[in-house]
């Protein structure tokens, strides 16, 4: 996860890419770093998820079970980890409908600076998507090792969210500034 993070940061320095290896060259490293670093965030959270851990367990319903594939999911978990992923999904789907599958999924230079839907809720909703899809995926799971990396998760999104806005204002200026005044980064305002 850790080097994920790190091609990341590499794959949002877009101006510096360019920079130091060309326009073309720089926007298709850039393109190459967010697609792995991507992945590679996917694949640890779901090596997380279904990885052998211990089982914490919620004492209330517990006799609720049912059994997919050899896994017991309680119906409690079941009701609360929904009532995560799914506006968790929702939200971030509606993020890359905002700004496109290539932005969303590569990490490249937007054409324009996306401030609707899911935008106007938060600066950095796919995150927020991510944050409670982990959460209530740990949840359905009942593991307790991906629980236990939630705030390293949610500290790992918060500085990959800070060195996006820094180069989002490289590339937008004043534009995105006023947009960070107006928008909360990854807390929905009630």
């Amino acid at each position: 996860m850790f080097i994920a993070v790190v091609l990341h940061f590499k794959s949002v320095e877009h101006i510096k890419l360019q920079k130091k290896y060309g326009k073309k060259r720089g926007i298709r490293f850039g393109k190459i770093f967010g697609a792995v670093s991507g992945t590679m965030e996917f694949v640890f959270l779901i090596g997380l998820w279904i990885s052998p851990q211990p089982k914490f367990a919620v004492p209330i319903f517990s006799n609720f079970a049912f059994s997919v594939v050899d896994i017991s999911i309680p119906l409690l978990s079941l009701v609360v980890s929904l009532s995560l992923v799914i506006p968790g999904a929702w939200i971030a789907i509606w993020a890359v409908r905002a700004t496109g599958l290539e932005v969303a999924e590569t990490h490249c230079t937007p054409t324009k600076l996306t401030t609707l839907g899911a935008y106007l809720i938060v600066r950095h909703p796919q995150y927020l998507g991510w944050i409670l899809a982990h959460i209530g995926m740990s949840i359905l799971f009942s593991v307790s090792y991906s629980m236990l990396f939630t705030p390293v998760l949610i500290a790992l999104i918060y500085l990959i969210s800070k060195k996006e806005e820094q180069e989002l204002i490289k590339e937008f200026g004043k534009e995105y500034e006023n947009y960070t005044k107006r928008v909360p980064m990854l807390i929905p305002r009630l």
